[in-house]
């Protein structure tokens, strides 16, 4: 039976795992929980969300939402865990976090081709095939194999924020109301509003806060996608209003708010919820002193705080080619947030199709490749573009498909994600006829 090492079991090392044990591929599957577990993470399951219980977008017309869709054509075990495990979320697919989790862990733990080796890998022999999807978090001894493996190319690196999750038994009904933006029924989301002098006082408060000291660590550099919401205020004073606090579409009983704060379902009870978009590098006594500042949560009780860590990824157009393999270590692939990628669906999504890569390389020759006409394949283009000199992680969008669309431009989505589908199709059944 041919043998690949799989080191990391977060959404893209369980998800490769997932695909090669089912074509029949004994996986070595490396995990450093429980011997070693990074702050972020609360718990020694695999494919743990850290950052947010929701997978984003469910619709097909929108970039992720697209990729979820051929990752589901693929059988993807992190679609099927999500989707096992989904919370309600309006048009968003969002998931109980620990459920979540535990779905992924028991289908891994339970495969009989795959066998969990709970070691802190610090080495990474290249002559063995080996799948690398250590994460954004990766430290330490494997960090400095992967530097070896990159030779002269260092590292990239952003700093990533996470949101407060708060007890939905303290906040204020008297003051939120549930509805979800530009809906006429109750709706899935809890909204905290905030009149114009209300916001004024904690606009005034937040700019001033107290951070997290970041003059020890590395040049700062903030991804966009995950800014820290005090960040934001500090770029003016409408800022947020046109961001995580936008009142628009979220009426209650005929009037508009100044502002609003969003909170989203985290567990399956129904007990938990994340404050949406207002990841965060304050510190937890400030945290708990602003958020109290806010009408509906004066009596709010944080269960896990906002934190701010490092995300590592590496500079891919460089060093991989578009199956997510080394150029120059060919037995060596790498998929993840680590291999530029940026999100939770895009992660998997990529460690998905780094498994099906390796599956045709263990098998001779890597034959067929998903085109840059799906989003899968547009991903693995994007990030080893030799065009690009310094990778900056995306998220999947529409904009990275190439197509040959030529009609109305309202057209263009549908038709983008029916050739896609189409093309994954053709793909899968490629697959189970060459080997």
């Amino acid at each position: 039976m041919k043998e690949v090492n799989i080191i990391g079991a977060g959404l893209a090392g369980s998800e490769a795992a997932y695909q090669l044990a089912n074509k029949g591929i004994k996986v070595n599957l490396y995990e450093q929980k429980p011997l070693r577990r990074h702050e972020a993470f609360k718990t020694d399951l695999f494919g743990e969300l850290i950052c947010s219980n929701s997978l984003r977008s469910n619709d097909i017309l929108n970039g992720v939402g697209l990729l979820k869709e051929e990752m589901r054509h693929l059988d993807s075990l992190i679609m099927e865990a999500a989707d096992a495990c989904k919370v309600e979320a309006g048009t968003s697919l969002a998931v109980d976090r620990v459920g979540f989790a535990e779905y992924i862990t028991n289908k891994i733990k339970t495969n009989p081709n795959i066998t969990v080796i709970n070691k802190v890998v610090e080495e990474i022999d290249a002559s063995l095939p080996t799948i690398i999807t250590s994460g954004p978090l990766t430290e330490g001894e494997l960090s400095k194999a992967i530097t070896k493996l990159c030779g002269q190319e260092d590292y990239l690196y952003f700093y990533d924020a996470i949101a407060p999750i708060v007890k939905k038994e303290s906040i204020d009904f008297n003051s939120a109301y549930y509805k979800s933006r530009y809906k006429d029924d109750e709706g899935d989301y809890i909204n905290c509003p905030l009149t114009e002098e209300e916001f004024n006082v904690f606009y005034d408060e937040l700019i001033n806060a107290e951070t997290i000291n970041v003059k020890q660590m590395d040049e700062l550099k903030l991804f966009e996608g995950c800014m820290p919401f005090e960040e934001m205020a500090k770029r003016g004073k409408k800022t947020l209003l046109f961001g995580p606090m936008k009142p628009v579409g979220l009426e209650h009983n005929g009037i508009r708010p100044y502002g609003v704060v969003q909170l989203r379902q985290d567990n399956a009870i129904d007990s938990l919820y994340n404050i949406v978009g207002f990841q965060t590098h304050l510190t937890y006594p400030e945290q708990d002193r602003i958020l109290k500042l806010i009408p509906a949560l004066k009596n709010v009780e944080i269960v896990r705080h906002g934190q701010m860590h490092r995300n590592t990824y590496i500079n891919s157009p460089k060093l991989l080619n578009s199956n997510y393999q080394f150029i120059n270590y060919p037995n060596v692939f790498i998929a993840g947030q680590i291999s530029g990628v940026e999100g939770y669906v895009e992660s998997a999504g990529s460690g998905l199709y780094a498994a099906l890569c390796m599956y045709q390389y263990l098998n001779g020759e890597i034959k067929h490749r998903l085109s840059p006409e799906t989003m899968m394949g547009a991903m693995a283009e994007y990030i080893s573009d030799k065009h690009i000199d310094k990778l900056v992680p995306m998220n999947a969008n529409y904009g990275i498909i190439k197509t040959d669309f030529n009609g109305n431009k309202k057209d263009k989505r549908s038709y983008i994600a029916s050739k896609s589908i189409d093309i994954i199709e053709a793909y899968k059944k490629n697959l189970c006829g060459s080997n």
